[in-house]
């Protein structure tokens, strides 16, 4: 590879560092004095190599309440720019990431770097499914494509329930980004006997405000976007391997994917760039 032979290991280590911690390219560029384009491909070589990582060890999982959610982005502009030729390109424009979080261990199982339509549902949480064993509760936003989509994966092995949030006019100045206000709430169950106490969507939008401060590209009204799917899919792949396998959760005081007995130790950025000796 490239970036083997042009970046020694401290080098690698502190490209990665950074990046982890929320620093754009450009930042990253300045902190390590790597070159722009090297850091970019380190990104998506050791992006593809979490990816493996994970789709190979996150499997057979004991998860009991899962929380689903999609968090919105763009890559290379956004819809209201983007052009004729561009229609019907993904990639190009609105980008949505699909997750899902264990409430229990705080592991993220599965993820989706996808458009944000019933497809992309029944892929995402397929994939979900396949990683389970035994029953398990879900709970889901009002997004109307879970109904058929989590029932269809998880089939009879499924406890499901949606979080419908009800909304308010928005909070202050209408010509200032803010969100709406949530008035309240109804719980509705789809199937199975969900348990209304972990019917909650709380840990999974925590999640979103995560990933929001932990890669720059996410960040809204910023210029910090990514300027291809390829980087932006990669970024989340490292996010998710440094989340679950290296970043101290306060509450659990280990890993995620330590409390979820995937691994028994505490990850170093090292460790996770050595993944790239598996490519």
């Amino acid at each position: 590879m490239v970036i083997m032979n042009r970046l020694t290991t401290v080098k690698r280590v502190a490209v990665v560092a950074a990046l982890v911690e929320g620093c754009t390219i450009r930042a990253t560029v300045r902190l390590t004095g790597v070159a722009k384009n090297t850091v970019a491909n380190l990104l998506v070589e050791l992006g593809a190599a979490c990816a493996a990582y994970q789709d190979e060890h996150l499997r057979n999982l004991s998860c009991k309440h899962l929380q689903l959610d999609e968090i919105w982005s763009f890559v290379g502009k956004k819809d209201k720019n983007r052009r004729i030729a561009d229609e019907g390109k993904f990639g190009i424009g609105s980008v949505w990431t699909w997750t899902a979080i264990d409430a229990d261990t705080k592991l993220i199982p599965s993820w989706l770097v996808s458009t944000r339509d019933a497809g992309a549902a029944y892929e995402f949480v397929e994939d979900l499914a396949s990683r389970i064993k035994g029953r398990v509760q879900v709970t889901a936003d009002g997004y109307k494509v879970y109904a058929n989509a989590v029932p269809d994966a998880f089939g009879l092995d499924v406890d499901f329930a949606v979080l419908n949030k009800i909304y308010g006019k928005s909070a202050g100045d209408d010509r200032i980004y803010s969100p709406a206000t949530c008035i309240g709430t109804r719980k509705d169950t789809i199937c199975g006997n969900p348990d209304p106490k972990h019917v909650s969507t709380s840990y999974v939008e925590r999640q979103n405000l995560t990933m929001r401060m932990s890669m720059r590209r996410f960040t809204r009204l910023t210029n910090a976007f990514s300027k291809k799917v390829e980087n932006h899919s990669a970024a989340v792949a490292l996010y998710f391997m440094y989340y679950n396998f290296g970043r101290v959760h306060q509450t659990l005081r280990v890993t995620p994917a330590m409390e979820a007995r995937v691994t028994d130790h505490v990850w170093t950025i090292e460790e996770i760039v050595s993944l790239l000796d598996r490519l």
